[in-house]
């Protein structure tokens, strides 16, 4: 009988594999409460609203009145934006400005995050003045400027910017660049301040890959007579080809964050009171993002692939 009792308490304990699972589930619990209360259910929400009209009831609520796509073509038809222009317009410029800005905010932050992982006295301080901006905001750092020397300095910091005509006159005199880039660079040195306040966490993400490489790989290298120039294309580029990629995606999806399209969906569905509309752009916008972004992970995909082969 004690042996059968063993047996029995035996095959009541759950296996490690087991366990392993049940801990993992209870540890997502919360996030897959939150993720079905806070983001799903709003979601179907929208997509329902997006395909009606939606009004008050004579007995308070809403009052729905089923329209099919008719929200979806006012909205390129009819509709335009708060600043009058129509929306195929609007998510054109959008998507271009995206999909120039994030390729350069990524490879700024490589670079602020090579130039903040060089070993030189006093790093430490310098990485905190570098990333207390990004940390606290940018508005609280100004405000505290503001307070500590009256203003004069915060309003030279924020309010200055680089003479754009300067910087084109300078290309297009001693360059021999076409006027296109010659505009789009003289743009980048005018925006140079917001550019920077919207690397940081980039840049954190691109200094612990940077960190993570194993130091002998460069002191090989440099045995070999490696200079500079190639050890970051054939060591240090490839092996922060993966976290690039999620630079990327990161980048990506914060730029469409704040991007003025969703400034335009809280116009429509409460400044104008139309429900139907602001969802049917919420949809669009939503199904807009998905397809870049998956565009964005297959070219990246892509290049990856490329860069390990080639190694």
């Amino acid at each position: 009988m004690p042996g059968a009792a063993e047996k029995i308490r035996k095959r009541s304990r759950l296996s490690y594999q087991t366990m392993q699972k049940i801990h993992g589930i209870v540890f997502v619990l919360p996030w897959l409460i939150g993720f079905g209360l806070f983001f799903v259910t709003p979601l179907a929400s929208t997509i329902k609203y997006a395909f009606h009209e939606v009004g008050v009831a004579e007995t308070g609520g809403m009052a729905l009145r089923y329209v099919g796509l008719d929200n979806f073509t006012n909205l390129f038809n009819v509709e335009v934006s708060s600043q009058s222009q129509p929306f195929l317009r609007v998510f054109s410029d959008e998507n271009v400005n995206i999909f120039i800005n994030t390729p350069v905010i990524v490879v700024f932050s490589l670079f602020c995050a090579i130039l903040v992982n060089v070993k030189f006295k006093g790093q430490g301080l310098a990485r905190v003045v570098f990333f207390l901006p990004i940390v606290l905001g940018l508005k609280v750092v100004v405000d505290l400027i503001m307070v500590s020397t009256g203003g004069d300095v915060a309003d030279a910091a924020v309010d200055s910017t680089i003479d754009n005509e300067m910087i084109f006159d300078f290309l297009r005199e001693y360059t021999f660049l076409p006027r296109d880039i010659t505009m789009f660079i003289s743009d980048l040195a005018t925006n140079i301040f917001l550019l920077l306040s919207q690397t940081g966490v980039q840049t954190l993400i691109f200094l612990a890959g940077l960190q993570s490489i194993n130091p002998s790989l460069y002191e090989v290298a440099k045995i070999e007579g490696a200079n500079s120039y190639e050890i970051f294309w054939k060591i240090t580029l490839p092996l922060v080809g993966n976290i690039s990629l999620f630079a990327l995606i990161y980048t990506f999806v914060d730029m469409f964050l704040k991007s003025p399209i969703s400034t335009e969906i809280y116009y429509f569905a409460f400044n104008k009171n139309n429900i139907g509309a602001g969802s049917a752009l919420s949809v669009v916008y939503l199904v807009n993002v998905l397809a870049d972004l998956l565009l964005l992970m297959l070219i990246m995909n892509r290049v990856v692939k490329l860069s390990h082969a080639a190694k």
